[in-house]
């Protein structure tokens, strides 16, 4: 069940800038609720310290998470929703910022979201035969011997 007041705040958002799905932005949250789970289980004495996680460690925690969801159709997913490359997912972020959904440092910017990973390497290279992944480009897998 979505909260009342995110689905409020996500729709003024949508008006004003219609680059991105509705479904983004709770992918974004999603991820970002589980990205904070993540990282306490592997740093246990951040579960006493702040929620805040960097533009680079949310990045990790949405590739993970979107590959968790959607598998091989992640970027597909992501695609669909107008989410293309990893400054997409700062543009989001930077929206809820506005909006005063989420906070942020002043350490934190826009450009921590840029070219951090390309969709590719990160949502289809996981699903390539190991030779593909080596440098080797699908078509020329296919036709090998």
């Amino acid at each position: 069940m979505q909260d009342p007041d995110f689905a409020e705040v996500v729709g003024l958002i949508c008006k004003e800038d219609t680059r991105f799905d509705r479904k983004a932005y709770d992918f974004i949250r999603l991820g970002l609720d589980n990205a904070v789970k993540e990282l306490k289980k592997k740093d246990t004495t951040r579960a006493s310290r702040s929620r805040h996680v960097s533009g680079q460690e949310l990045l990790e925690g949405l590739r993970v998470y979107a590959l968790e969801q959607y598998g091989p159709l992640a970027k597909t997913v992501l695609n669909s929703w107008g989410i293309k490359r990893c400054s997409d997912f700062g543009d989001i972020v930077f929206n809820l910022i506005e909006y005063n959904v989420f906070s942020k440092t002043d350490n934190d910017r826009r450009e921590d979201f840029t070219d951090i990973y390309t969709f590719d390497d990160a949502f289809v290279k996981p699903f390539l035969p190991a030779k593909a992944q080596q440098g080797t480009s699908g078509a020329e897998a296919i036709g090998s011997t």
